[in-house]
């Protein structure tokens, strides 16, 4: 068993500067090619999640641009239905006053034809009565030259 423990110690010494090689690599890789590729990582999250940052920023004012937009919009079409809406009211109330215009000449018209129909119909039996006057003398004439003679 001592050969085998003396074996195993010179193993064991021999391993010792591999061992400490191994423990130097290790810091001499972390402090040179770790360290630095950990800090180019870190900067390129960091612009990364900046440029995320300023695309959400951007996103943001294009979506309050665009609902500036919309409300613009919005308002320009009620404003222009409003004129509409105004026009047409405009239109109906002169349409209205012209119907109104119309109707009061057609009675006015209605009114006069009536007024000449009636001068026309006194005219007509004033006429009448004088012609029927005028026949009937005729006829009391005729009858009294029949009898007469």
């Amino acid at each position: 068993m001592e050969a085998i423990l003396h074996a195993l110690s010179g193993i064991l010494l021999r391993a010792v500067p591999t061992f400490l090689i191994v423990i130097f690599l290790h810091f001499y890789l972390k402090a040179v090619f770790y360290k630095p590729l950990e800090q180019v990582r870190q900067k390129r999250y960091e612009a990364t999640e900046g440029a995320r940052q300023r695309a959400e920023v951007s996103l943001q004012r294009a979506a309050a641009k665009t609902a500036e937009y919309e409300e613009a919009l919005r308002a320009a079409k009620a404003e222009v239905y409003q004129t509409q809406d105004k026009l047409h009211r405009e239109l109906q109330e002169q349409q209205a006053a012209e119907m109104l215009a119309a109707r009061q000449q057609a009675d006015a018209a209605v009114q006069q034809a009536r007024t000449a129909l009636a001068q026309d119909v006194e005219a007509a039996k004033s006429g009448l009565a004088r012609e029927s006057e005028r026949l009937a003398d005729q006829i009391v004439e005729s009858i009294l030259r029949r009898n007469a003679a």
